[in-house]
């Protein structure tokens, strides 16, 4: 083992007997391929039986230091380490395989004792303690010492063999034994608690979790809503005492290595091809660029009839705008957040599942109906010890959370969410858990008025949700069930005909049809290929736009208009990037102001909208938007022409 680090790991060697600290507990990354690779007996050797030859490995990395602090061209300032621990990497090894990487459901006895792998989010996550790792015993009858070891099984007690330990070539029976003073050594511990992603979970299955203990230089890397790929030993420790409740060994997993994986949330395999096709529909549609837009958000909710304003909305919202961050380091947030009021049965929870299967990391949930976190983050207590448990929003880190029944929410929530929404992170500071979480996502809601909806009455009266808590959505669409007998006539007939046979067939054309797992491509390739800045018509108009809304008396408080003003940005760059262009031009700036003016919680300066139920597709949005730009920008006071062509990247 040794001569394997030495001749693998020599420079990761020097690095930990250069750093001064030598009570530090050092880790020393091997990949399993590698070891595989090198030596097949040893690499077999530690996937089955990890807990014995783990720590030999340890040891061997502390003798292959020695080695090379002993080498003639070893730094006389290099001290001598006392812990390194072998970290095995499995990523790109055999062992990606469903008998040592299983789901955690589907964690079964036989998994015990071997190298196994792990992937979750984690959910909870406990205080870092002192944990006794293990004593040092001498034998009174051959005075040889040893070393024991807690058992996990036993709650980390230490337990005495019954017989001396020390091997020899005769073993001396010796069953009386004495402490040796001064040598228990001590770990830094954390308890985490991971649970399998719902992503993968089919409908009615219930996540599973399980029990990760973290040590030494593991411990405090990962809090909850991260997601993370875990490497350790499967073995079992007794639940808590509880009266009138039996005892029973739950799972747990010791960790040698954790990864973390939020920087891998929404990696989609997007093959060129794929990427082709993009660039050729653009290329068909460059003399009506919005032609081909309108033919992207019909395949949005398809079973929808209609509903343009929604639709549009929607891709707003999951495609995003860019972060920005300024030079004394706030942060602006990228990610646009929707809110449906509407009627029943007037498409909201329709359109808050399709959000969901578009994005790659979501969650879904209602503001009664979430965990005991809520909707932001908890402390719960799990055997005697408080914990972090995360909510909806840090569960969706780097996502989509998807609000049915907003409305509905906790009061805790209504108090936290504030933060989670516009700062994207929740400061805790709960039964002496002081931390700080990430939320860096798109909120979309969906909630009934408060009865009949009246339009004279400002929209937090509609809904009961607070005049701030509105103000962090970039768009509030309210959908109103009004009587329209056209309207009803062409959504009947377009009903009927969804339930014809002929209807079912796919094509592969995308100018006319954008099944879900392209779309999902697409939304995620423009969000990680663009990052459009604004051009100077833009820019105009959007501080046009801000400067009309400000002179026109209706907001009383400044902060509103404010984030209004970021709201266009953020629209404007999300539909440039629907367009798959990488400059803000006019056309986006101008559009970003028709979603804000659909929002009921605006003063409708440009009163061209109209129900955003009833909004439809037109024939040609191109020419509709010429009407729409001219009449805009002579209310804005800016002289300008149409500006709708295609920028290719």
């Amino acid at each position: 083992m040794a001569s394997f680090l030495i001749r693998n790991h020599s420079d990761e060697l020097r690095c930990i007997a250069s750093s001064p600290d030598f009570k530090l507990h050092y880790p020393l990354f091997v990949d399993f391929a590698e070891l595989m690779d090198d030596d097949p007996h040893l690499a077999h050797l530690i996937f089955t039986e990890p807990a014995t030859y783990l720590q030999i490995f340890d040891q061997a990395a502390v003798w292959a230091h020695k080695i090379i602090l002993g080498d003639p061209g070893a730094d006389k300032n290099w001290v001598e380490k006392k812990t390194i621990h072998v970290r095995i990497n499995t990523s790109g090894s055999p062992l990606e395989c469903p008998e040592s990487f299983p789901s955690i459901g589907r964690i079964r006895v036989k998994h015990r004792g071997i190298l196994l792998t792990l992937k979750g989010t984690v959910i909870r996550s406990g205080a870092i303690k002192m944990h006794e790792g293990e004593r040092e015993y001498m034998c009174l009858k051959c005075k040889k010492s040893f070393l024991v070891y807690p058992e996990v099984e036993a709650r980390n007690s230490i337990t005495l063999p019954s017989v001396c330990q020390v091997r020899g070539s005769k073993p001396c029976g010796g069953t009386k034994f004495q402490y040796v003073d001064s040598t228990i050594v001590c770990h830094d511990y954390q308890e985490i608690k991971i649970q399998e992603s719902t992503q993968v979970l089919g409908v009615g299955v219930i996540p599973r979790s399980i029990l990760v203990i973290l040590q030494d230089d593991l411990v405090d890397i990962v809090k909850a809503g991260d997601d993370v790929i875990v490497t350790g030993v499967l073995t079992a420790k007794w639940s808590s005492e509880v009266k009138d409740v039996r005892c029973d060994l739950d799972p747990v997993l010791i960790a040698n290595h954790v990864r973390r994986t939020n920087e891998l949330k929404s990696e989609i395999d997007i093959p060129d091809d794929v990427v082709m096709k993009f660039k050729q529909f653009w290329i068909h549609f460059k003399e009506c660029p919005l032609k081909g837009r309108n033919a992207i958000l019909r395949g949005i909710c398809p079973q929808v009839f209609g509903l343009f304003t929604v639709k549009l909305a929607v891709a707003l919202t999951l495609i995003g705008g860019v972060q920005r961050v300024h030079a004394s380091g706030t942060k602006l947030r990228g990610e646009p957040h929707l809110l449906l009021v509407g009627d029943p049965g007037t498409g909201k929870s329709q359109f808050l599942k399709f959000a969901a299967k578009l994005s790659n990391r979501s969650v879904v949930t209602t503001g009664m109906g979430s965990t005991s976190a809520g909707l932001t983050v908890t402390a719960v207590k799990d055997g005697g010890e408080w914990m972090l448990e995360a909510g909806a929003l840090v569960l969706a880190d780097g996502g989509l959370c998807c609000i049915d029944e907003f409305d509905s929410m906790r009061e805790h929530d209504r108090a936290t969410i504030h933060e989670a929404m516009e700062q994207q992170t929740i400061s805790v500071a709960k039964a002496g858990l002081v931390t700080t979480l990430s939320t860096r996502t798109t909120v979309f809601g969906a909630t009934n008025p408060k009865g009949h909806y009246d339009p004279d009455q400002p929209l937090s009266v509609n809904t009961t949700l607070s005049g701030p808590l509105l103000s962090r959505f970039d768009i509030v669409l309210v959908l109103l069930d009004t009587k329209n007998p056209e309207w009803d006539a062409v959504v009947s007939s377009h009903i009927l005909k969804e339930a014809e046979p002929d209807r079912m067939r796919q094509d592969e054309d995308l100018a006319t049809n954008w099944p879900l797992s392209t779309l999902k491509r697409y939304i995620h390739y423009v969000k990680e290929t663009f990052k459009p800045v604004l051009t100077r018509e833009a820019e105009t108009v959007i501080s046009s736009y801000y400067q009309l809304q400000r002179k026109s008396g209706t907001h009383n408080a400044a902060r509103t208009t404010v984030r209004m003003l970021e709201s266009l940005v953020r629209l404007a760059q999300a539909h440039a990037r629907l367009m798959f262009r990488n400059e803000v031009t006019q056309l986006d700036a101008i559009t970003a102001i028709l979603c804000i003016e659909s929002s009921m919680t605006t003063s409708a300066i440009v009163d061209c909208i109209g129900n955003a139920l009833h909004s439809n597709f037109t024939e040609n949005p191109d020419e509709e938007y010429t009407k729409q730009e001219r009449m805009i920008l002579e209310k804005l006071g800016i002289d300008g022409s149409c500006d709708i062509n295609i920028i290719e990247d």
